[in-house]
């Protein structure tokens, strides 16, 4: 759909809160979205331009668009989530069901088993979790066996099998473990109470069991059966112990859920906690790809903590988080806390959500997981076919430029092998022959410095070299490598900074690589790193002043008052537009008449 093809249904679109659909030409529902102002939320797809490539693939895609009104915000909220939830948009952000993690399950049959278990099936058993650990799930096991009596035999204990006296007590009954109801020992009542104590343990609330086996303890100290007594005392001292363990605010607290969100260039981060009795019972931390340029915290996070409510069951009334959201239940009570205990625990959560974020990032090598060094030369492999290389680009280097509003000129070089960064081979750059900002003699300078060093050196060359820039950078950086006789025995290409595609030296037209492409993701992952550490070091020395600009070239002219005329006028370009008269106001007439007439020669000459 073109803007031109927008704007005839522009006017049918209402200023009223909602829920917008986007289907492709062959009619799939590409994306579900809720807004506060369905016209100006839609219009915003049409009418700007985004940089955003997973965006203007939407809209490239977009044949046509439906929309259905709600009475709120919230209301648009709930119809977005069902949808999403329905048909799964392959443009909205996606919720993975953590299938393969370790649940608890109170197996459905007479004195139920209680086990672990990764497959939940629908067959009416009870399940608990997902936890996130395996340690977890067995300390919480080996907690109910050491204080709770239940069965762990699969025998069929009906009504009829136990009555004929079927079945005999096991060596459990005789250390304690089991109360046998196997033989009758134990009514079937009685046993779902010490299910319900399981439950507690299992949700987090350690409290109402402590008080149960308290009211026991006194009851068996009443009868004068002390013995049984102090097994009960044990048991308490036991929960008490793990109780203190997982204790992280004051344990008073209501029971709530508590929810934060980080993000870099591709993923969201949100971190879950449920917190019970002043205890985390539940921790995690899910990555959610990013999809949409314009998705915001509050959006995103309202729908991961719908979704993950909903999986680990929760029962809170009131969820913590650091942006306004929606819930499913308007009767949920949303905090954003300023201090306090909420804000501690907000604090735990965001520090859990930072710690996966820079895990995910460390595993995350060419951004696609952990990779052996066989996939990585695959991918290596990729690239070489899609360029048309002689040789695997085992040894890539990316160069870019960075300058603050026309000064400080600086550039950066990073090198990758085999698929990875080698960090120590990083370069940086201060301009030192070209006068003024020119990015294209710039990048021919340190293209030219670079590798008359390596052959200095005598050092390997690389098999690939990207260029940050368009056609103009690219063939400045070509001009160096013929000075240095050294065409043909790279490959040199320009890496477009907003379509992302790749140009040769001789072709009139770009290559584009497939986006979700492996070799696409490897060369993004080469740009983004050469950003990074150029503009980490372009702020470094502009802070510290070391960066020498055009100005100080000027005889007579020191770094103080380059300064000065930098902070007043921006940049040198507007600097050299000035009258004399403009300069004097700002550092005096001989200096201004210094500086004038450096930038105006032949007006000089004229006089």
């Amino acid at each position: 759909m073109t803007r031109e093809e927008f704007s005839k249904i522009l006017q049918s679109i209402p200023h009223q809160p909602g829920c917008y659909k986007y289907y492709s030409r062959e009619n799939e529902l590409l994306y579900v979205g809720k807004a506060k102002d369905l016209r100006k939320r839609v219009s915003s797809y049409f009418n700007k331009t985004v940089d955003n490539f997973k965006t203007r693939k939407l809209v490239s895609l977009i044949h046509a668009l439906d929309f259905t009104v709600t009475d709120s915000e919230h209301d648009a909220f709930l119809l977005e989530n069902s949808l999403i939830k329905h048909y799964q948009p392959r443009f909205n952000i996606s919720l993975k069901d953590d299938k393969s993690y370790p649940f608890i399950v109170i197996k459905k049959e007479p004195f139920p088993r209680v086990f672990f278990t990764r497959r939940v099936i629908k067959d009416g058993s009870e399940y608990l979790g997902p936890f996130t650990g395996l340690m977890r799930v067995k300390e919480l096991l080996e907690l109910v066996k050491q204080n709770i009596p239940l069965r762990t035999c699969n025998l069929n204990l009906t009504d009829y099998n136990i009555k004929r006296g079927k079945f005999k007590v096991c060596l459990e009954y005789h250390l304690g473990n089991c109360n046998g109801p196997c033989q009758g020992f134990q009514t079937e009542e009685d046993y779902k109470l010490n299910l319900q104590q399981v439950r507690h343990v299992l949700k987090g609330n350690i409290g109402d069991v402590i008080k149960h086996l308290k009211e026991e303890m006194t009851a068996y100290a009443a009868n004068l059966q002390f013995e049984k007594a102090q097994i009960v005392k044990k048991k308490i001292e036991s929960l008490h112990s793990y109780q203190s363990k997982s204790t992280v605010v004051n344990p008073r607290l209501d029971s709530m859920d508590v929810a934060s969100i980080l993000q870099d260039e591709e993923h969201f981060y949100v971190n879950y906690m449920m917190i019970t009795g002043g205890s985390v019972i539940h921790s995690n931390t899910i990555q959610i790809e990013k999809y949409i340029e314009e998705e915001e915290d509050s959006d995103v996070l309202s729908l991961a903590l719908d979704n993950l409510m909903e999986r680990y069951q929760s029962l809170a009334r009131e969820v913590v988080v650091p942006v306004p959201v929606d819930v499913t239940d308007p009767t949920i009570k949303v905090t954003i806390p300023r201090a306090g205990d909420k804000k501690h625990l907000l604090d735990l959560s965001i520090k859990n959500a930072g710690i996966f974020m820079q895990d995910m990032r460390k595993k995350s090598t060419l951004l696609l997981g952990e990779k052996s060094k066989a996939n990585n030369m695959q991918v290596l492999e990729e690239l070489q076919e899609a360029l048309q290389l002689s040789e695997i680009p085992v040894h890539i280097e990316c160069f870019d430029n960075s300058n603050f509003q026309g000064s400080y000129p600086v550039a950066a070089m990073v090198c990758f092998r085999n698929g990875l960064a080698a960090n120590k081979e990083y370069r940086h750059y201060h301009i030192k022959t070209v006068q003024g900002i020119n990015d294209f003699a710039s990048m021919s300078e340190v293209v030219y410095r670079r590798y008359k060093r390596l052959m200095d050196e005598q050092q390997p060359l690389p098999q690939l070299v990207i260029i940050d820039g368009g056609k103009g950078q690219l063939s400045a950086a070509m001009e160096s490598i013929e000075r240095l006789g050294l065409t043909g025995r790279m490959t040199l290409v320009g890496l477009a900074k907003r379509e992302e595609s790749i140009f040769f030296p001789t072709d009139t037209e770009p290559i584009q690589l497939s986006f979700s492409a492996p070799a696409h993701l490897l060369v993004r992952r080469i740009r983004d790193e050469v950003h990074r550490f150029g503009i980490t070091f372009h702020r470094q020395v502009r802070s510290k002043g070391t960066i020498k600009n055009e100005l100080e070239d000027i005889p007579g002219i020191g770094e103080s008052t380059a300064t000065l005329l930098l902070k007043e006028f921006r940049s040198v370009k507007n600097i050299k537009t000035l009258t004399e008269r403009e300069l004097t106001k700002v550092i005096g007439a001989s200096k201004a008449r210094v500086v004038w007439d450096y930038f105006n020669p032949k007006e000089k000459e004229i006089e």
